[in-house]
């Protein structure tokens, strides 16, 4: 995201998108499906992964929390013959659907879906006119609920932390003296506004309104607090041999999970001005040399493609440690509940 803000915000500028599975060859590299496993698909989507992965023979559970996501999927249900489950829930809640032998795999593909995107009634971009919403679960606080009822402060940390937005002080002000007389209610409401406050230079590669757009999203899915649960509970639903495979599209969304497999496997902390300290035992094994990303060919076939990057890990015997969500690192910023009043 800092090196290319407009390329890491996956779809946010709301241009439509025809759905593709990204490093779909790599992440079936990493996973190895076979006939006999049993294949958890946290992101169950347009059901990409899932498909590929039933056809390398192996069985499927698949998450979703958006609803529109999994009644799409029945089809899909119906002609794989008891070998794809799709379940309603969020992924952070995975193992609870885990079978008690534990899983072969585990893949996560983090993002708003091009369907939620394409979809004006959701609320997710600004190229189309709907509702501020912006929910992937369709239930819970909204973007116009956090637009119109957060303090500036709060809104200021949102943006500048979850968007990497530089003149988030200058919007949230916007935001404020705006809804005094009119509150927000659609998508275009807030673009507008933001398009007034910071217009765009000549040389932008991006939307005005694109980093403000994400930091909404990623504030009302809780997205960087859900993928750090799901992370943990990955690593308590994995059976040893297991492996959990991570594709990412921004560098918040990445660095969680460079932290998670860094501290989970076993590596020795300090400084060269210190003596070594002794790691805790690792439960995960890297897969390859580190992080796998596109080829240029499939980033110019699919420009999703072009921020993606892959992480993968195999499942130690060690025994899954408490989730310490303080290894993130994640911001401090305003509690949902309190917003939705």
């Amino acid at each position: 995201m800092v090196a290319n803000p407009g390329a890491e915000i996956s779809g946010a500028d709301g241009g439509p998108v025809r759905h593709i599975p990204v490093l779909l060859p790599e992440v079936l590299a990493a996973l190895e499906p076979a006939s006999g496993k049993v294949i958890l698909d946290g992101t169950f989507g347009a059901g990409g992964y899932t498909s590929a992965i039933l056809d390398a023979g192996a069985d499927v559970i698949a998450l979703d929390r958006d609803p529109t996501a999994i009644a799409a999927g029945q089809s899909l249900v119906a002609a794989r013959g008891g070998h794809l489950t799709l379940i309603h829930s969020r992924f952070s809640e995975l193992d609870r659907h885990a079978p008690a032998e534990g899983l072969d795999g585990v893949v996560l593909d983090i993002g708003v879906s091009s369907m939620q995107i394409d979809e004006a009634e959701r609320g997710f971009s600004f190229q189309k006119s709907g509702p501020l919403d912006m929910r992937m679960s369709a239930e819970g606080v909204s973007a116009a609920d956090v637009v119109n009822r957060a303090k500036v402060g709060d809104l200021i940390r949102i943006f500048g932390f979850l968007g990497e937005e530089k003149q988030a002080g200058r919007i949230a002000r916007a935001i404020e003296k705006k809804r005094a007389s009119e509150p927000f209610r659609t998508t275009r409401d807030l673009a507008g506004l933001i398009e007034i406050v910071t217009p765009r230079k000549a040389k932008d590669k991006i939307h005005p309104a694109t980093r403000v757009f994400q930091a909404l999203r990623i504030f009302v899915n809780d997205e960087l607090g859900e993928l750090a649960q799901a992370l943990f509970a990955a690593e308590r639903a994995l059976k040893p041999g297991g492996r959990l495979v991570v594709v990412t599209f921004h560098s918040l969304e990445d660095r969680i999970v460079k932290k998670f497999f860094t501290e989970r496997s076993g590596k020795a902390s300090g400084s060269r001005h210190l003596p070594m300290v002794q790691g805790t035992p690792a439960t995960f094994e890297p897969v390859g040399k580190g992080i796998v990303a596109a080829s240029e060919a499939e980033a110019d076939a699919n420009p999703r493609a072009r921020s993606a990057k892959l992480r993968a890990g195999i499942r130690t015997n060690v025994p899954a440690p408490k989730a310490d969500m303080s290894i993130f690192d994640l911001p401090d910023l305003a509690s949902l509940d309190r917003i939705g009043g």
